[in-house]
């Protein structure tokens, strides 16, 4: 790729200025580490700061640390870190170049200079998306998983040496501000987890704790008061970037963009107000500061998350592909509708309107500029469902048999709908079956898929195949709840035949 026709700062003067970034990048300098270089970081939280730092005359800049992508890396440089975005409006992409990333590090090969920013005084702010598989959890305690390969290895290692995980090089360069007497930093999980700012400071708590430092305990007092991990939930829609997006923003821009990324229009930043340190103003492109996020996590989960599982699952059954096109159907709006008023009454106190959140939705989801593919929403399903649909199927079934409820109408039908969708994939997907259509190449993936197909592979009744289900994802109260087998499987001949009744 030559010079002349790739996107870099000597391109920017021959862009129009509604394609340059918001603020100069020669006027910023880091303040601000992340981890993660993926499509989400710089369609969310390099948009916000670059805001930021625009509208305050701060110089917020961020550095971007790749755990991994040594050729991400690379390219962001070879591109003097600038990227464009492309908003998909169903009126048109809008398309500009952002500014804020002002450096770019491999987390291996550039470990010294990693380890230099983090004690840097001037940085004060520490972001991550690493996703959750990062933070090696243990699924039993919820601290670091020590018997984990790579954090053994990184416990292991010598204190110079290499560290391949994310936990344990921000462990280090923790250790390092802290031995250095620097200011205090906050660490701001961007990862989709709930309580994800407890989870952070719990493994890299765990890590300076299982180390050979001998001087961690007073790391560890040390941090208590200098390191802040706020909690977060942040939410944007940001596909995988293909060629025609590629194609998109040369169109736009004259220039190539290898790092192009795609999003919605929407985005939210909700933010725990619990900083120990200077950070960027983000409030001022939209952010929200809070006491507590709790109630704004579980709205985007149940609401949002289990409404996109629940198009999934039964835009799939209707034979459909994508989440613009369940929504043009006749029953694709009423479902948000009728799921979020189902689930509403489960949610605190102190977060968005539920009814005013639902209509977002709508809008959202029905952009048809969006191709949000129903197979990638619905893999993974046993997973998602379990935290997206039975808390709170469990909590409104509570209620509904309680003695004073008096039941007129089902307590649960679109849930009871939405499990229907998700058991007629898994019947759909299964080769072996015999029952219902045949397999489909492009069914979602899911890491129970060969116990959950065996359900369908005797000839149970429905009702006994749904409890079954249930049981393989380890909802044994659920399946024991005649009524609400029953009743998911009473959903199923209308969907075989490929219908959606609401």
């Amino acid at each position: 790729m030559s010079t002349d026709d790739q996107l870099s700062r000597a391109a920017l003067l021959r862009l129009a200025p509604g394609l340059r970034p918001a603020v100069d990048p020669a006027e910023l300098r880091t303040r601000v580490v992340h981890f993660g270089l993926g499509a989400f970081h710089r369609a969310h939280q390099a948009v916000y700061t670059e805001h930021a730092a625009a509208r305050s005359g701060e110089p917020w800049g961020i550095t971007a640390v790749a755990p991994r992508s040594a050729g991400t890396v690379r390219a962001l440089r070879d591109q003097d870190c600038l990227y464009s975005l492309t908003e998909r409006r169903p009126d048109g992409h809008l398309t500009r170049v952002v500014g804020s990333v002002v450096g770019a590090l491999a987390m291996g090969p550039d470990a010294e200079a990693v380890d230099a920013l983090l004690a840097d005084p001037e940085v004060t702010v520490v972001t991550l998306t690493v996703t959750e598989k990062g933070y090696h959890r243990s699924t039993s305690t919820g601290g670091l998983d020590l018997t984990a390969g790579p954090v053994a290895a990184d416990l292991a290692a010598a204190p110079d040496g290499p560290l391949t995980t994310v936990v344990g090089r921000l462990a280090a360069g923790l250790a390092a501000r802290m031995r250095a007497g620097a200011p205090p930093i906050s660490v701001v999980s961007c990862d989709n987890m709930a309580g994800n700012g407890a989870a952070l400071a719990r493994v890299v708590h765990d890590f300076v704790r299982a180390s050979a430092w001998p001087d961690r305990s007073e790391i560890l007092d040390r941090m208590a008061g200098a390191v802040a991990f706020p909690a977060t939930v942040v939410d944007r829609i940001v596909p995988a970037t293909g060629e025609a997006d590629r194609a998109t923003a040369a169109a736009a821009l004259g220039v190539r963009d290898a790092l192009a990324v795609t999003a919605e229009p929407y985005r939210q930043w909700v933010l725990e107000d619990s900083f120990s340190a200077p950070r960027p103003p983000w409030e001022l492109d939209g952010a929200l500061f809070v006491p507590d996020v709790t109630p704004y996590q579980l709205t985007k989960l149940r609401l949002l998350n289990g409404s996109h599982s629940a198009l999934a699952h039964l835009g799939l059954a209707a034979g459909l592909g994508t989440i613009a096109e369940t929504m043009a159907t006749d029953w694709g709006e009423r479902l948000v509708r009728a799921l979020c008023a189902e689930m509403a009454p489960t949610l605190p106190a102190g977060g968005p309107d539920p009814v005013a959140y639902a209509e977002d939705l709508v809008v959202r989801f029905r952009n048809p500029a969006m191709r949000h593919l129903l197979r990638q929403i619905g893999s993974d399903g046993s997973l998602k469902i379990m935290e997206r649909w039975l808390p709170t199927l469990r909590e409104l079934r509570a209620r509904g048999a309680s003695p004073s409820a008096i039941p007129v109408t089902p307590v649960t039908p679109v849930l009871e709908l939405a499990l229907a969708g998700w058991a007629h994939g898994i019947r759909r997907a299964d080769a072996s079956s015999g029952a219902g259509a045949p397999a489909r190449s492009g069914a979602p993936s899911d890491p129970a898929a060969e116990a959950l197909a065996a359900c369908w592979g005797t000839a149970m009744r429905p009702a006994e195949t749904v409890r079954a289900l249930l049981r393989v994802l380890g909802a044994a109260d659920l399946a024991d709840d005649d009524a609400l087998t029953a009743a998911v499987a009473d959903r199923l001949p209308a969907l075989d035949a490929g219908r959606v009744e609401l």
